[in-house]
């Protein structure tokens, strides 16, 4: 078994009314930010062993359906990445140039039947 960390994001599906995104764009604008939109997410970081990326995949996104994302009103985003030796935790943001030899990453979004919003 291998240790990985499953990075689970959860956020409200477009449309959904956002009321703490709101209140924290209306403060950032008067601080002087200019926004075109805030939208607020939840991020779980789980660690877990498992055979391989795509299991530990399959894990988190089990664990996202079940209890830290209603499907209703949430769209949820799993990375995984493959704990480096030593404690370090491998980058999961921005990361594509600091490659580790043997290290997998899975993806899965539940955004695909709704509508496409840019990000990934």
């Amino acid at each position: 078994m291998t240790a990985y960390t499953a990075t689970v994001t959860v956020s409200l599906k477009q449309g959904v009314l956002d009321p703490e995104a709101e209140t924290t764009q209306q403060a950032l604008e008067r601080l002087g930010f200019q926004l075109e939109t805030l939208r607020s997410a939840d991020r779980y970081e789980v660690d877990l062993d498992a055979a391989s990326a795509a299991a530990a995949a399959d894990r988190a996104e089990s664990m996202a359906e079940r209890l830290l994302a209603n499907p209703t009103i949430h769209d949820y985003e799993v990375r995984v990445t493959e704990q480096g030796s030593g404690g370090a935790e491998s980058d999961e943001t921005g990361g594509a140039g600091d490659e580790t030899a043997g290290s997998e990453q899975a993806t899965a979004d539940t955004g695909a039947d709704d509508e496409a919003t840019g990000e990934s």
